[in-house]
């Protein structure tokens, strides 16, 4: 079996996009192959948030091309390689994973010495439980019970509404007292339940993706100039991520974005003959500045098949 640095990595293709879902290809990218990407998932236990998030990861457009190019991923038609699992198989699956429910059920009754009374997670208290429960009871009345009462029953005084409702005694064997515990199902995934088989649906090449239809960039002059510049910038040494909120195409870093700040905002320029007019120079450089960085044109050739760069910072005068 290949390492995980030797196998190429599957980006899973759904609606023209890339996603990583493998914690471990998620590492390689980032830390051998400068690709970050951006995390889009809900955590579990956070997921009503939008600060920290988790898988999947979706790829840049670049990115993916960048990769699959490079041999270092191939794509996968995502929707295609997941088979709807017939009425049988999903009924197998359900009574495997009650009879696994209850089987934990029986175990962690037999573990706290009470029986299970339903397998939703719930089991009788034990006796011991209920006798210790009804004596702190009878301990709480009796504190709280009138000193010139002197009733030989203690009297309970709810001290909430919510126990003025709830007044009826617990019996020495009574079942209406429930304690709950957490019980763990081993979740399967699709390619162990075999309803996932990527491996007829995978595409080692851009062009092949394209053909099949699940893949469509680039398609245009200037998308195949931004990936130009991307795979550039990436072979010297660079990270780089989306720039859309800096006024360019790209952020650029001298290493991992979680450790560096970005040197510059690039914006990448189709071909030599294309303008550029001086307001968008001034508007790029007092942008840059503004924000600790220069600005990066960069301008492909496809003639040439080169990349030139220019930097624009804002200076002072006189």
């Amino acid at each position: 079996m290949d390492s995980p640095s030797e196998r190429a990595i599957e980006l899973r293709i759904s609606n023209n996009k890339a996603y990583v879902w493998d914690v471990e290809d998620l590492a390689l990218l980032r830390a051998k192959h400068h690709i970050c990407g951006v995390l889009t998932g809900t955590l579990p236990h956070v997921s009503q948030q939008n600060v920290f998030l988790g898988m999947p990861l979706v790829l840049m457009p670049e990115e993916v091309v960048l990769l699959v190019e490079n041999g270092l991923a191939v794509l996968v038609d995502d929707p295609t390689a997941h088979r709807k699992p017939s009425r049988s198989e999903l009924e197998k699956w359900n009574t495997e994973r009650r009879a696994l429910v209850k089987t934990q059920l029986v175990k962690e009754g037999a573990k706290e010495g009470g029986g299970v009374s339903a397998p939703t997670g719930s089991r009788s208290m034990s006796e011991e439980a209920i006798r210790k429960r009804k004596a702190r009871e009878e301990k709480r009345a009796a504190a709280k019970s009138p000193a010139e009462g002197g009733e030989d029953t203690p009297v309970f005084v709810p001290s909430t509404p919510a126990q003025a409702q709830a007044t009826v005694p617990v019996a020495e064997n009574s079942n209406l007292a429930h304690a709950t515990y957490t019980i763990t199902v081993p979740a399967n995934s699709a390619s162990e339940l075999g309803w996932y088989s990527p491996e007829d649906y995978k595409y080692s090449t851009v062009k092949a993706a394209m053909q099949a239809g699940i893949w469509s960039y680039p398609s245009s002059a200037h998308e195949r100039a931004k990936c130009k510049v991307f795979q550039d910038l990436w072979k010297k040494g660079h990270y780089m991520g989306g720039g859309i909120k800096f006024g360019g195409d790209y952020l650029v870093y001298p290493g991992d974005p979680l450790r560096y700040h970005s040197h510059f905002v690039a914006s990448v320029i189709d071909s030599p003959a294309a303008t550029i007019s001086p307001m968008e120079i001034v508007a790029h450089g007092r942008l840059g500045t503004a924000t600790k960085k220069a600005h990066l044109l960069c301008n492909w050739d496809e003639e040439k098949q080169t990349v030139s760069y220019y930097s624009v910072e804002w200076a002072g005068f006189g």
